[in-house]
């Protein structure tokens, strides 16, 4: 059996908000929408999300069509970022090539992504070692974590080479046993939600 890591979709960006506590925008939620009209969505029976507010809105708005649960992990929240703050979006975006291409160094305080790494391998590989593979399984999270987990699946070094496409809101299929033995395996390439046919 395979699971399947999911990234938000658009968000609101706001920069007198903390960006964990940033929510969906219209377009963002309206293709979670279009998401969870698809046959795969509605055979989730179990869904695991970040504790950011845009994964739950995310995760939420999937559970309306499957009647999953929804279980909140700490640790599966964005690369920590918060030492910068909000970083206007071309800025943004030379921060994370700078984060990818130097993964055992701290961009300006961020966490390294050595370590971002680590920790969502660790959250997902907890959460699988005691998941009925039987069952289909959705992790929620974020663009950022969700490339580094694909890379160590993978079996290839850190890379933004690997990043979704823009706009989050894009996913990728895995092996449940080939993770749980640690083997490297290769993913599906990430794909908008709401195109995803199973």
């Amino acid at each position: 059996m395979h699971a399947l890591y999911i990234t938000h979709p658009q968000v609101k960006i706001d920069p007198m908000v903390p960006v964990p506590d940033w929510g969906l925008s219209d377009r963002g939620a309206e293709r979670a929408r279009e998401a969870s009209r698809l046959p795969w969505v509605r055979a989730l029976r179990r869904i695991v999300s970040s504790a950011e507010t845009k994964a739950i809105e995310t995760a939420r708005i999937l559970a309306e069509t499957s009647g999953a649960a929804i279980e909140i992990i700490e640790a599966m929240h964005e690369n920590d970022r918060s030492a910068t703050g909000f970083l206007p979006p071309p800025e943004f975006e030379k921060a994370a090539d700078w984060f990818f291409a130097h993964p055992e160094e701290s961009f300006h305080g961020w966490e390294r992504a050595i370590d971002a790494q680590a920790r969502i391998v660790d959250a997902v590989k907890a959460v699988l070692d005691r998941h009925e593979p039987q069952q289909p399984i959705a992790f929620v999270g974020h663009g950022g974590v969700g490339t580094l987990l694909k890379c160590h699946i993978e079996g290839r070094g850190i890379s933004r080479a690997k990043d979704q496409p823009p706009g989050g809101g894009n996913l990728f299929r895995f092996s449940i046993a080939e993770f749980s033995l640690a083997a490297a395996s290769p993913t599906c390439d990430w794909t908008p939600m709401e195109t995803w046919q199973g």
